[in-house]
């Protein structure tokens, strides 16, 4: 099996201060590792020289978490080791190269430990280090390498290191591939392993003396397994397991204090090490407790304490100390009440969030409770890690589970409560038996006391996030419904105490996010609804329709109307617990959900409903008329229950609007042919003027529409010609130029004397009223009151007439303009409200629009002033 393989570090390229390449032969928790110097030129280069001869197998690299060379590369050379031979004359043969990760994906916080598999013979490796990566954390452009491991087998000199053929290439992969297929153990050659602990990782986060020591326990249990002696093989395995977690501790330590060493702390450094020290003399006096090593390494220990005689707490050998061999001072403890008392002063020693409850230590030992396992680890087979009883309840947990406690005892509502989840669902079987096997002979105060605990610890199970718990909880209460009540005779009250409990968590697992789950949860609710005794309640139903709120999971959600569906398909809604009533209300609340996939949810069920109850259903929701279809889930619904009753689209929008459907098809076709005139109209303006007969055709081809879209006036003498002569004399709104006579909005007067009209080179712009004024009256205007200075134009309109500012805003120019022509004629133009009709897209969508006419004043669709 390949070994650990020593090495020494023959040369290197260079380093930078305090990292010598030489930091690379020891492994330990601390070392520093090798650092190319600042702004070295590549590659850089490190040769070691292994100890022995060997055939390399495996080759481990820790690498720096942001000093990482973009590649390595692996040399072997084959040379009599005491040939004395110099570097020069050795002739290195490429391996091959390895690439690192940049390390960005761990933001430069972890190391990467690459594992490299070779098969070669030699006794020099040199590593070829190529231009590193680029980070911000590297501002030097280095290369670093924390630790190196080599593992191989030793080679006689007398064999001779060839370069593999081609042949002996492909049967030896031919061959590593049967050894990787051969998982029945047919094939006869043995795979080779690597021991864990000659792994690098093992020694990079052991303490170096632990190391060593469980090193030489891991000797000792080899030698037993060849002498068959194995329950002391077992405990010796064990005993390795607990102190290469003592062992990753003390590494902790090391680390700790020399941080604190970096960073001059050292108060705190101080006190690290005389922790250590305490902490590692413990372990040494257990191990002697139990002569776990050696005679040469009692000595070692004993030289240890030889070392420490000057601290107050340690004695010079095992006999003196009292917790060395406790009974020799205290002869009434037994040997537990030993471990006890050595647990106990190593609780302090521990880091604080390992060490056990303060409230606890009362009720058990705090043996049972150290992760290090180092008090007792050879008293019994199992290690205190492993206990084979659950942890004792917690006050709090006490007091829920009183009830349970009382029938079904401490043991078994502890394994309930248990972080084991086998402990979890051995209590739920455990308690399925005594309900299976209870007798009719109790008494009916017994019996349900024996089903509100079960209630209990179902209630409390059914959220565990194990599935073969959340099963074994399933089971317990089918048990509960259909053997234990009926066996018992009950009663409905019990029946209902039950529901009511378990209801909340049970829904609550249909919405989890294992599909697996939801699918075991909501089968079991549909069998539990079909239960004999359950069904009669009616509880299901009505915790169904409850109302739900709009942001209710969704998974949830979705689940509980799969439910409703199927129970109403199954059950329907007569003596049921399913009324038209509770499940039309509760649907109409659905509606409302923030998740569409709910809210199509509950349309399909509303249509299942409408087929069973037809007009009853309508009843709760809006009238199907023109308003409501703006509402696009209502406008669905309805198209629906048309499609069920055998209704085309068009037919339900004009059974909604109430008209005739030939009117409406002219109404249609007309406004068609106004929206072909205002296309026409728009590609024939010009800013010389406008054809008002084009513009009357445009706007009232449909005799209703005899309405000036400038001032709003409706008149029946709005004809064509009517039209025309309202625009031209009688429109307030509207006002002939005085030099060029074309009609203009008197909104717009001002930017058509400016820019439009064809004598704009006489007019300019004041700059305190905005108004075109003539050039050569601009003086006079000026000093006139017509001069009316404006406000901004966001806060007020201008009148170019009356030079008067008013509020802003359309409706209010409006009115302005119509009030001063009421003032100047003595009348007032009658204003027509606007009218609603109904417009059918291509799409069959039912619109709200205004008459074309109002909807063009509304927009100020002036085609006088429509842009060039």
């Amino acid at each position: 099996m390949p070994r650990k393989i020593g090495f020494v570090v023959a040369s290197s390229s260079g380093h930078e201060d305090n990292f010598s390449a030489n930091e690379l032969m020891v492994h330990a928790p601390t070392v520093h590792g090798w650092r190319s110097a600042r702004f070295c030129t590549y590659p850089q280069e490190i040769t070691l020289q292994v100890t022995e001869r060997c055939r390399l197998k495996k080759l481990q690299l820790l690498a720096h978490q942001f000093m990482i060379p973009s590649e390595v590369e692996f040399h072997i050379a084959d040379s009599p080791l005491e040939s004395g031979a110099p570097n020069h004359v050795l002739h290195f043969r490429r391996l091959g190269y390895v690439s690192l990760s940049d390390n960005e994906k761990t933001a430069f916080g972890a190391r990467e430990l690459k594992s490299v598999y070779i098969d070669a013979v030699g006794t020099h490796l040199k590593l070829i280090f190529n231009k590193s990566h680029i980070n911000c954390h590297n501002l030097y452009n280095q290369v670093a390498l924390v630790a190196i491991n080599i593992l191989g087998d030793h080679v006689d000199a007398s064999e001779v290191n060839s370069i593999p053929t081609r042949d002996h290439l492909i049967e030896q992969y031919i061959s590593s591939s049967q050894r990787e297929s051969a998982l029945d153990g047919t094939y006869s050659r043995k795979y080779e392993s690597l021991s864990p602990l000659d792994d690098l990782a093992f020694d990079m986060y052991q303490d170096p003396e632990m190391a060593q020591i469980i090193r030489s326990l891991n000797d000792k249990k080899q030698e037993m397994v060849r002498l068959e002696r194995y329950d002391i093989a077992k405990k010796l395995k064990q005993a390795i397991a607990d102190f290469q977690k003592v062992g990753e501790h003390l590494g902790r330590c090391h680390v700790e204090k020399r941080s604190a060493i970096e960073k001059e702390d050292y108060d705190t450094a101080r006190l690290m090490k005389e922790q250590m020290e305490e902490y590692r003399l413990m372990v040494y006096q257990q191990l002697q407790l139990h002569d776990l090593l050696d005679v040469d390494q009692v000595g070692v220990i004993k030289e240890f304490n030889r070392s420490m005689k000057g601290h107050s707490y340690v004695a010079v050998n095992k006999f003196d100390h009292p917790l060395a061999n406790p009974t020799s001072r205290y002869p009434e403890l037994t040997h537990r009440d030993c471990s006890s008392l050595v647990c106990n002063t190593l609780v302090n020693f521990l880091p604080f969030d390992e060490r056990p409850i303060p409230t606890l230590r009362n009720r058990e030992s705090p043996c049972d409770r150290l992760p290090l396992a180092i008090a007792d680890p050879l008293s019994n087979p199992h290690s205190p890690i492993v206990s084979d009883e659950p942890e004792p309840l917690t006050e709090k947990a006490q007091r829920d589970a009183s009830l349970a406690i009382e029938v079904y005892g401490d043991d078994l509502v502890a394994g309930a409560y248990s972080k084991k989840w086998s402990y979890r669902e051995d209590a739920l079987l455990a308690v399925c038996k005594k309900l299976t096997e209870s007798s009719p002979g109790m008494s009916k105060g017994e019996l349900r006391n024996m089903m509100r605990a079960a209630v209990f610890l179902t209630k409390k199970t059914l959220l565990d996030n194990v599935s073969s718990v959340f099963q074994a909880s399933l089971k317990l209460l089918e048990i509960i419904l259909t053997q234990f009540v009926t066996k018992h005779h009950l009663g409905k009250a019990e029946v209902a105490h039950c529901l009511e409990q378990i209801w909340p968590n049970l829904l609550s697992r249909t919405g989890d996010s294992s599909s697996r789950v939801r699918a075991v949860a909501m089968t079991f609710i549909q069998e539990m609804a079909l239960f004999k005794e359950v069904r009669s309640l009616q509880i299901i139903p009505g915790e169904l329709v409850k109302p739900m709120k709009y942001n209710t999971a969704t998974r949830v959600a979705l689940s509980r109307m799969e439910l409703l569906e199927w129970m109403v398909e199954k059950f329907g809604t007569q003596d049921s617990g399913f009324t038209v009533d509770n499940v039309m209300k509760f649907l109409t609340g659905t509606l409302d959900h923030s998740a569409s996939s709910v809210r199509e949810m509950a349309v399909k069920i509303i249509y299942s409903m409408y087929r069973l109850h037809r007009n009853t259903v309508l009843d709760y929701l809006p009238a199907n008329s023109a308003n409501t279809r703006k509402n696009v889930l209502y406008k669905t619904i309805f198209d629906g229950f048309g499609r069920i009753d055998g209704h085309s689209v068009v037919s339900q929008v004009w059974m909604a609007t109430g008209q005739d459907p030939q009117r409406e098809r002219e109404e249609i076709r007309s406004l068609q042919d106004q929206l072909v005139a205002l296309k026409e109209i728009s590609l024939h303006v010009s800013t010389k003027g406008v054809d008002f007969r084009k513009l009357s055709v445009a706007f009232c081809v449909c005799s209703r529409c005899s309405l000036c879209i400038f001032c709003g006036e409706k008149d029946e003498a709005f004809t064509d010609e009517g039209l025309d002569l309202h625009y031209w004399k009688h429109c307030p709104m509207l006002r002939r130029c005085v030099q060029c006579r074309q009609v203009v909005e008197i909104s717009g007067l001002t930017d058509h004397l400016l820019m439009d009209c064809e004598n704009n080179g006489a007019f300019m712009q004041c700059a305190r009223c905005t108004e075109a004024v003539h050039k050569d009256q601009l003086s006079e205007h000026a000093q006139s009151s017509a001069c009316n200075r404006k406000r901004s134009s966001h806060a007020s309109n201008h009148c170019p007439l009356c030079h008067e500012n008013f509020a802003p805003g359309e409706e209010v120019r409006q009115v302005h303009q119509v009030s001063r022509a009421v003032m100047s004629h003595g009348s007032r133009p009658t204003l027509q409200k606007k009218k609603t009709i109904l417009v059918l897209t291509s799409q069959d969508f039912l619109l709200e629009k205004t008459c074309i006419c109002e909807l063009l004043a509304e927009i100020r669709f002036t085609c006088i002033h429509l842009p060039k």
